[in-house]
Parts: structure tokens; sequence; C-alpha cells
């Protein structure tokens, strides 16, 4: 039986799809039906969890639309999804971000994730604005005794 169930799954599972983690700023792209019509609206908001494995893989994701909270539960692998786009990276400690829910206004941003090769430039920033400042101390010094 769980043959014919990963068979039926392989048939229906997208062969590629975003990585998404808790803490990213994503827009779904998702298709919806309108009487007649179909069009896609995006839906942009933080990642706030992430659950299931395989095909059965969502993702939840909140925004606040004119002060209220809105949490909507995206199934990766349906084909209502048409794409993921992930904004923002976020930093977070946490694999589910539920306390989001109870802050309100700037408090419910998540700081960036900006990697290691950011990371390593502000390093060589820091180490660069700190030899500049040795060297105009210096100079200071310098002067200080030119006066004398």
């Amino acid at each position: 039986m769980s043959s014919l169930i990963e068979t039926l799954e392989g048939a229906m599972i997208k062969d590629h799809v975003t990585t998404v983690n808790p803490g990213d700023t994503v827009e779904v792209h998702y298709l919806i039906r309108e009487g007649e019509k179909e069009r896609i609206q995006v839906f942009t908001g933080t990642v706030i969890a992430s659950q299931g494995s395989g095909i059965r893989r969502a993702i939840v994701v909140r925004r606040i639309v004119q002060g209220e909270g809105v949490e909507r539960i995206f199934p990766l692998h349906n084909p209502r999804v048409q794409d993921i786009v992930v904004t923002r990276r976020g930093r977070v400690r946490r694999a589910k971000l539920y306390f989001l829910r109870d802050r309100v206004g700037k408090k419910t941003r998540v700081h960036e994730w900006l990697g290691d090769k950011a990371r390593a430039a502000r390093e060589a920033d820091a180490t660069a604005r700190k030899q500049q400042a040795e060297k105009a101390e210096a100079a200071k010094q310098s002067a200080e005794t030119v006066e004398a």
C-alpha cells in the first residue's frame, strides 16, 4: 500500500521548490479562481512556521492587513502555488515564530540574515575604520609634537 502512495506522490511532487525557512519574508504567487476567471494573487508576509516533509510540506505565512494579522497555510507542492520568492532572509533562533502574533508595529520585524560574505565585509569595514582612526590619532599626536 505504501508503495502505491509513494508512486502517486512522486507523480505530483514539484521538481524545484524554493528553500524557505522561518523568519524569511516571502511572496507567494497563488492562483485563485473568481467565477470563470483565474488570476495570480501575491501574498507577501513572514514565514512563522514550517511543517511536514516531502509532498506534505507546508509553510505558515503571516502579514498585517489594515491592522489585523492574517495567516495562511500554503502547501509547497500544491499546483495552485505558482511561485515562492524569498525577498529577505530572516535571522531567527526558533523554528516556530508564534510569538510574533502578540506583537504590533515595528516589533514584528525580524532581523535580516546577511550571510557569511556580508559578515566578512562588515568585519573588513570595521578593521578599515579602526586603522583610519589610529592613523588620525597618530597624525594628531605628531601635529601636537610639532607645535610644542
